[in-house]
């Protein structure tokens, strides 16, 4: 199939962007690198009047160190993440999560702000904004800014707080101690294909092997991504014991609302849920030990 006919504009900055977007409201889509909207479109599932391709605002495409975060702006492409020497320092979960993102051709063209405004509970980086409890920074037509956490930020499926006449200015990851365990493991089908369950973890250990700071989220079970809040909690001061390990995997178990499809049914979904928490797990702690170098 092809897509319906629409209108064609290209904006040359932000401003120009969102006045687009608030002249034409619901009737337009934002294009980036179109690796989400594009396929919707030739299907007709999505049928926009007017596509606004922001590929060329150049001010968008960055990857900075600002404060305590590592800022990424909406249009930086996932290879230039992969790529990125400052992103494997500051956080590397991220330049470990985004080797997962589809295959190489559409880590070329995709973008980190369509992935974040799409709103796919099984995409990599949601999973990973929300582990590291990162920011969405949202910009308004006036000027004015807002600045959402992902909780706030994915509402369910495939939806988002963002309206219609706003834009993804920038998503925020937390800078990741250098000392500090990270690891994100996924399974999916074939490699590149959207996960069946993906799970990312951060943590610090003192030196008794007690976890400290502990920060997980799994993905692709709910219809958003979740932080898993009383594994977290349930972890603090122990250690990576056989049986904390199988009181996590029951935990993660709980936590999660898996729905059947045609690539997995609900409870195997649950299941590869909590062994993909405890495995995450595994890794983080045998980083932050030294075993094992941060991804």
């Amino acid at each position: 199939m092809k897509p319906a006919v629409f209108s064609y504009l290209r904006p040359t900055n932000l401003q120009e962007a969102l006045t687009f977007l608030e002249e034409y409201g619901e009737d337009a889509k934002i294009l980036s690198g179109g690796q989400s909207l594009i396929p919707t479109m030739n299907m007709r599932l999505s049928a926009p009047a007017y596509l606004i391709d922001i590929s060329r605002i150049s001010d968008l495409n960055y990857i900075k160190l600002d404060g305590d975060f590592l800022a990424v702006g909406a249009l930086t492409k996932h290879k230039d993440i992969e790529n990125s020497d400052l992103v494997k320092d500051a956080c590397p979960l991220l330049s470990e999560a985004i080797r997962w993102v589809g295959h190489t051709q559409i880590r070329n063209r995709g973008t980190v702000g369509g992935s974040i405004a799409h709103g796919d509970p099984s995409a990599e980086l949601p999973c990973v904004l929300t582990a590291l409890r990162g920011e969405i920074v949202i910009a308004n037509v006036d000027g004015s800014e807002e600045v959402l956490v992902p909780e706030e930020f994915f509402l369910t499926y495939m939806l988002t707080s963002l309206q219609p006449e706003q834009m993804v200015k920038e998503v925020r990851f937390p800078i990741i101690p250098q000392e500090s365990g990270s690891a994100f493991v996924e399974v999916a089908r074939r490699h590149g294909d959207f996960g069946l369950a993906e799970v990312a973890a951060v943590l610090d250990i003192d030196n008794e092997g007690h976890l400290l700071n502990v920060k997980i989220a799994v993905g692709g079970v709910n219809p958003t991504p979740i932080a898993l809040e009383q594994v977290e909690e349930y972890l603090i001061g122990k250690k990576l014991t056989d049986e904390v390990l199988r009181q996590v995997s029951d935990l993660t178990q709980e936590s999660v609302d898996p729905e059947s499809d045609l690539h997995g049914t609900a409870e195997y979904r649950r299941e590869l849920a909590g062994t993909l928490t405890v495995r995450a797990l595994k890794i983080a702690v045998e980083r932050a030990r030294g075993g094992e170098k941060n991804v």
